[in-house]
């Protein structure tokens, strides 16, 4: 159960005074998950994005030109417009010793103004001076107040993120009423690490950061932001460090197998194994040799040899009479691992089964009762796997590939589909140190970084798209000649609706140079057409597919030698990277060309110069961390992973660090937190909502 002491944190922010029914859902809006209401630790963790300085008091003389200033001034004059003129702005001359200033109002209440600005009365004025055909002038003053306002004004106010609707004073307000209901908290932080870092109490630091004194307030390396990071952070790698300890005590059984099957295998591959996956097998065996239970992440760049690390890892499982799982996360890339396991496996005398949601009753029934009876050796499938009543006469490992697209829940559902299943996920995204630490880190890990050899390199070239038609004529020469391409149609906020609008327009396009060679493949086909379309640009039926980024992951067809993507701009890097991955399978010289829109951000410009320098997905994915954060990089929306909103990796990895650091040393001296520290760091857990980690630990 969480705390008492919490209570008033998880209260819901339509409960403060000032919220009405009205507000209400803009809240929820900005700060809750879909279907959820906003809480008050929502709204107290939404910090400020930015800070207006009204610390500046100079004359009407002195006031420095677009910058925000409070002058205080004598109302001299209304300029109110009349007749014909009524549409023109009120003007309102005010005046100090040193000069004068003409506030403009457009659009404006005329009652309000004479109300506020009284002839003859002394205000203070907040705004910004300009000069407007030789004359001092501030349109649309932000503030205007007389001395008990003045008296009231901060000299920093803080700047949220808003959504349509919510105005800046209720979300500002809120904020200060939330703050009031802030409970006094147990420490939960080491006193030696707080005292080392000059951090304040958590408390006081999250006062301290909805109250920025100057715009330094806002810098990630401010103590009182450094301390919420740290919060957050230790939150994070203690709940890992308690669900990796209950994997741990888990017993697993030893699956020693003798090699038969996995040398048969390697025996009948047309090319030699890497230094990097023969090290990633050793890891995986000395695992399965051992009475733990395995919990291992392989991370390879594309087209590094997963699957074939996979097979190895299976076939040593099968040995032992047991039975294997691979969860892929669409049935494009179950039916297409399926395809690539048969053909190694089953000459070594392994039966590969396929499981997808699209299989008849029939066939499902008589491929459940084969999988419950043991006569089917390893079974591929997508969630269907863990989501039916499917029971395993022995299920001894379970493979995830690309465990972003996945949840904690489905990798520990399928894992639960048998008794001490060893667990191995596979993803082709590489994901930096820091990010394996904070969403992996309940995992070992194992690192592809070589290529198999016959991979080609890939000339990659930026184009404005006004060159699109010079694309076209390339195309045209290089279909000519047998090549094969892909043409990815770009990202419309995230719209499906818009991103078939934009592959079918461009499809469309294209027919009227290559006729029927044009295939097309998108989000919104049903699985059989998806299918379909994807054997037709295999089997080289089609020679141009048009596609939305469902080709993304994991699609692999080695004739395929020529990569265009439109709207480069719009994509991410991690995932320009792996539509890229697409071409280079085989042996021809193969082309990506990045199509983009011009002005470009410098992010933008950015990740294409990255992408032009590099194939290394590693390096990659360490600089599109820098420029995305990690909550767009993993997927951490989709998959349900915990995003930060406290901690930002790039600015606070030394404190990742401190946080890895402390979490160890806690487990070890306090596996149960039940002293008076550790009693503290269970408050921590519930705060930052990783109660997962409080339920393992009362489930021993």
């Amino acid at each position: 159960m969480r705390p008492d002491l919490l209570a008033p944190l998880f209260g819901r922010v339509a409960a403060l005074p000032g919220v009405g029914p009205k507000t209400a859902p803009l809240f929820d809006r900005l700060l809750a998950r879909p279907g959820q209401q906003a809480r008050l630790v929502d709204l107290l963790f939404h910090l400020p994005a930015n800070v207006i300085d009204r610390s500046q008091r100079p004359t009407i003389a002195e006031a420095p030109m677009e910058t925000m200033v409070v002058i205080k001034a004598r109302v001299a004059e209304h300029r109110k417009p009349h007749g014909r003129y009524a549409k023109q702005p009120f003007r309102v001359l005010v005046e100090d010793d040193t000069g004068d200033v003409e506030l403009v109002f457009f659009l404006a209440n005329p009652d309000w103004i004479e109300r506020s600005l009284p002839i003859g009365a002394t205000r203070w004025i907040s705004g910004r001076v300009e000069l407007y055909d030789g004359r001092r002038q501030m349109v649309h003053p932000d503030r205007v107040l007389d001395e008990a306002g003045l008296a009231k004004l901060a000299p920093y106010e803080p700047v949220y993120g808003l959504t349509e609707g919510l105005q800046p004073r209720f979300v500002l307000r809120a904020t200060e009423e939330a703050l009031t209901r802030l409970p006094a908290l147990p420490e939960w932080q080491e006193p030696t690490v707080l005292a080392a870092n000059k951090l304040p109490p958590f408390g006081e630091a999250l006062r301290a950061a909805h109250r920025p004194d100057s715009a330094k307030s806002l810098s990630p390396q401010h103590p009182a932001r450094q301390r919420l990071a740290l919060d957050e952070l230790l939150a994070g790698q203690l709940a890992l460090r308690l669900m990796r300890a209950k994997m741990r005590r888990l017993p697993g059984r030893v699956n020693q197998g003798d090699g038969r099957i996995s040398r048969a295998i390697e025996a009948a591959l047309p090319f030699r194994l890497t230094g990097a996956q023969r090290r990633a097998l050793d890891d995986i065996r000395a695992d399965l040799g051992s009475d733990l239970r395995m919990l291992r992440l392989v991370q390879g760049d594309v087209g590094s040899g997963k699957t074939i690390v996979a097979a190895l890892a299976m076939a040593s499982v099968v040995e032992c009479g047991r039975q294997a799982a691979l969860m892929a996360p669409t049935e494009i890339l179950a039916r297409q691992h399926y395809e690539r396991l048969a053909p190694l496996m089953e000459p070594a005398g392994v039966k590969v089964a396929l499981l997808t949601g699209r299989l008849k009753a029939s066939e499902r029934a008589a491929a459940h009762g084969a999988i419950a009876a043991g006569e089917t050796d390893v079974v591929v499938g997508t969630h269907a796997l863990v989501q039916s009543d499917l029971a395993f006469r022995d299920l001894g490992l379970a493979v995830v590939d690309e465990q972003h697209r996945f949840g904690v829940q489905q990798r520990l559902a399928l894992g639960a589909k048998g008794e001490a299943v060893d667990v191995l996920v596979m993803t082709a995204t590489p994901i930096p140190r820091t990010l394996a630490l904070t969403a992996f880190g309940d995992m070992d890990a194992s690192a592809l970084d070589e290529k198999p050899p016959g991979r080609t390199p890939i000339t990659t070239r930026a184009l404005p798209a006004s060159r699109i038609g010079e694309v076209v004529a390339g195309l045209q020469r290089a279909l000519a000649q047998g090549a094969r391409a892909y043409w990815i149609c770009p990202l419309v906020e995230e719209n499906e609706d818009l991103d078939l609008a934009a592959a079918e327009a461009r499809a469309a396009d294209l027919r009227h140079y290559f006729g029927e060679a044009v295939g097309l493949l998108h989000g919104k086909m049903k699985g059989p057409e998806k299918d379909a379309a994807m054997e037709s640009f295999q089997r080289g039926e089609t020679r141009v597919l048009v596609a939305t980024t469902v080709v993304e992951v994991g699609v692999d067809v080695p004739e395929a030698t020529i990569m265009v993507i439109e709207h480069s701009e719009r994509f991410g890097l991690a995932q320009l990277h792996q539509l890229r991955g697409r071409v280079g399978r085989g042996l021809g010289v193969s082309t990506c060309l990045l199509l983009y829109k011009g002005p470009l951000s410098e992010a933008a410009k950015s990740r294409l110069t990255v992408l032009r320098q590099t194939e290394d997905g590693f390096r990659i994915a360490e600089e599109d961390l820098r420029l995305r954060g990690e909550g767009e990089l993993l997927g951490t929306r989709q998959a349900g992973l915990p995003g930060f909103r406290l901690a930002d990796l790039t600015a606070h990895a030394r404190l990742l660090a401190i946080a890895r650091d402390d979490a160890e040393l806690i487990l070890r001296r306090d596996p149960d937190l039940v002293s008076e520290r550790g009693r503290a760091l269970r408050a921590l857990l519930y705060l930052f909502e990783r109660d997962e980690a409080i339920q393992l630990l009362r489930a021993g």
